[in-house]
């Protein structure tokens, strides 16, 4: 197996949809603290446990899927990669509609969501 970096427009994008959700993995994996004041989330005084879910949840999964991604360049593993960010981004709609989440953060986060989702989607339907 060999790194590569993409010529190809389309895959190149997934490329960078991949290698950004590696990094968002690396924020939340190594620097949770610092990754919840960034997202504006705040854990309770004595409980622990909210580190664990960032690090764990958080921060290794967009890192494994990430890597793989990046190591495998695959385009069923890109696919996953933008299922993943869409089914993220419809939970975050559901939050936004049913939790009283509509605010500017939120609609942010959707965006970057919606993108990280339709750059890897988009190159493996084949539609750039």
């Amino acid at each position: 197996m060999e790194f590569y970096i993409p010529t190809e427009t389309g895959e190149f994008l997934a490329f960078c949809a991949a290698v950004v959700t590696a990094l968002i993995g690396l924020l939340f994996l190594f620097a949770p603290g610092i990754a919840f004041r960034a997202v504006g989330i705040d854990l309770r005084e004595g409980r622990r446990g909210g580190y664990a879910e960032a690090r764990s949840t958080m921060g290794g999964f967009h890192l494994g899927l990430g890597i793989a991604a990046l190591l495998l360049a695959q385009p069923m593993v890109y696919l996953a990669l933008g299922a993943a960010f869409v089914l993220a981004a419809f939970g975050r709609i559901l939050s936004m509609l049913s939790d009283s989440g509509n605010t500017v953060v939120n609609w942010l986060f959707l965006m970057v969501q919606i993108v990280l989702a339709a750059l890897p989607l988009a190159y493996v339907f084949g539609l750039i």
